[in-house]
């Protein structure tokens, strides 16, 4: 399964140094076809998004973490740092399964 980046300039740029595809959404209409253009690729397996356009595109994004299987979601901060205090990946983890994970030692 690949990653694909949807979000600002800069952040698409920096995923594509790293192998990962991406294209840069400026507005929400953009952002959501796509997100369904990515959606609908089978060897899609995540997308990552930054908050700011998953906050443009919500109604989306939570029909796709919730109605579809795949692909997951995952929002990042952007350029400017986290838009809000969101709970860790960790913190999301514990309260779907109910059992406290602790860090690795040297983590």
């Amino acid at each position: 399964m690949k990653f694909h980046c949807i979000a600002d300039e800069h952040t698409v740029r920096g995923f594509r140094l790293a192998g990962v595809t991406g294209e840069v959404a400026t507005a929400p209409p953009e952002a959501a076809l796509a997100v369904e253009r990515a959606a609908a690729r089978p060897d899609c397996g995540v997308i990552i998004l930054t908050e700011t356009v998953a906050d443009g595109i919500r109604p989306l994004v939570e029909e796709i973490r919730s109605g579809r299987g795949r692909p997951l979601i995952l929002e990042i901060p952007g350029p400017a740092g986290a838009a809000r205090e969101r709970k860790s990946l960790r913190q999301l983890v514990q309260e779907a399964i109910g059992i406290r994970l602790e860090p690795e030692p040297g983590n």
